[in-house]
């Protein structure tokens, strides 16, 4: 109803601008005044198809009704006593539904946490503890955190790291099984990347010093790869193997966004550890750390925990969010999502030769935008599509190691009729380049 920003939009900008450090940026400079059911409305009564649910963390919706009420009722008995001081039932009642949920029937214990890169810090800290080894290894196009340790096992420079180093020391990389962009082609991407991965480590690192070995079983800021079917149970099966631990980093790829409660589960992964966040409590902040019982039993009494993790009511509003998942089939949901979203997006490849791949699972879908005619990275075709349909009220996130991808991450809970709404904004967009 206005021009985007509109007026109200603007106002709180520069009242941001004057008062928020600039390193905290905006996708789109509009303020929310509300959300939910798919659709997220701004303070100058502006309407926009929602496909990023805050980077995967609204799968259940903005304010999902049992997340709501859990909370709600734990607010009013008490908004924090710290676990680590007087501990209470719903950071149990989370422990026991991760146990329960996470692939493999193992013994498993969990800790909690306030964010994705915290648990990742503290996977890192239990395998370390376990293994008695110090290497920790990653893999190109890999995204992991912000913080001191988990930006040394982030591969993209900007703008995670750029001009914040040195970083944390014993961090490793290796190939990743990117089939787009294999230079062999896909059907060769499996083996060649997990041989390369594995003689890398073999020969430069030493596989038994190597502590533990950490991949997203989607690699989400690297630009949603899914790796070449084959490549992850070879990595899985030598760091077996070789007794080292297998982390899934599941931050943004799991609870339902890709049809299964795991994306690791795709290719029967069973992780040792696997690191929780974004969509499990329904928007308020909490993160897991959860793996088998013996590794997570390693560290001292002391060592894991924080005067935040696992909070009261981020821990009841998680029960709420898992509620709605089992309720609503959430995993059924995001398949039906994927279903509509890829023939689309297929058939838009088929008219517009700068959108090199569509890729993705469930609701966790994307397309790489290349130069016409080649594989070269086109980011600003990427940012111009974007932007474009953030003028015609649809919200879509970028991403991707070159800055060319376009990703969709709907909520769960969104409508077919918005999410065809959406699709049609997209292809009007690309219709404007």
């Amino acid at each position: 109803v206005t021009a985007i920003p509109g007026p109200k939009s603007q106002e709180l900008w520069a009242r941001k601008q004057a008062t928020v450090a600039n390193g905290v940026g905006a996708v789109l400079p509009v303020f929310a005044k509300r959300a939910g059911g798919g659709v997220l409305e701004d303070v100058d009564g502006n309407s926009f198809i929602d496909f990023g649910s805050g980077i995967a963390v609204a799968s259940v919706g903005n304010s999902a009704e049992a997340v709501v009420r859990r909370a709600t009722a734990q607010l009013a008995d008490f908004t924090h006593t710290c676990a680590m001081v007087t501990p209470y039932e719903p950071y149990v009642e989370v422990c026991e539904l991760l146990a329960e949920l996470t692939p493999g029937d193992h013994a498993k214990k969990s800790a909690l946490f306030n964010s994705g890169a915290e648990a990742v810090e503290n996977a890192v800290k239990v395998a370390r503890a376990y293994t008695k080894r110090t290497a920790v290894v990653v893999f190109d196009h890999g995204y992991h955190g912000r913080t001191n340790l988990t930006m040394a096992l982030t591969s993209k420079n900007m703008p995670y790291k750029n001009g914040f180093g040195p970083f944390a020391p014993e961090v490793y990389r290796v190939p990743v099984a990117y089939p787009y962009r294999w230079l062999t082609g896909p059907e060769n991407c499996a083996r060649e990347a997990a041989d390369q991965a594995i003689e890398q480590i073999t020969k430069q690192i030493g596989a038994d010093n190597v502590a533990a070995i950490i991949i997203e079983p989607v690699l989400g800021e690297g630009g949603f790869i899914e790796p070449a079917k084959g490549f992850l149970p070879a990595i899985a099966n030598f760091a077996k193997e070789n007794g080292i631990v297998f982390v899934a980093d599941e931050i943004q790829s799991g609870f339902c966004r890709t049809g299964q409660w795991f994306a690791c589960e795709d290719e029967n992964i069973v992780p040792d550890v696997i690191t929780t966040a974004k969509g499990i409590a329904g928007g308020l902040p909490l993160a897991a750390v959860t793996g088998r019982a013996e590794i997570m039993d390693a560290a001292h009494a002391g060592g894991l925990g924080g005067t935040y993790g696992g909070n009261p009511v981020a821990c009841a509003a998680a029960l709420g969010s898992i509620e709605t998942m089992r309720e609503l089939d959430l995993n059924a949901k995001a398949r039906r999502i994927g279903e509509v979203m890829k023939p689309r997006l297929a058939a838009m490849a088929e008219k517009y030769d700068i959108i090199g791949e569509v890729r993705g699972r469930g609701a966790m879908i994307a397309i790489e935008l290349v130069q016409s005619g080649t594989k070269e990275p086109n980011p600003q075709a990427t940012g111009a599509l974007a932007k474009a349909c953030h003028q015609e009220g649809l919200l879509v996130l970028t991403t991707g190691t070159y800055g060319n991808v376009l990703r969709f991450l709907p909520p769960l809970v969104i409508g077919e009729d918005l999410l065809n709404e959406g699709l049609d904004i997209i292809e009007a967009a690309f219709a404007t380049l």
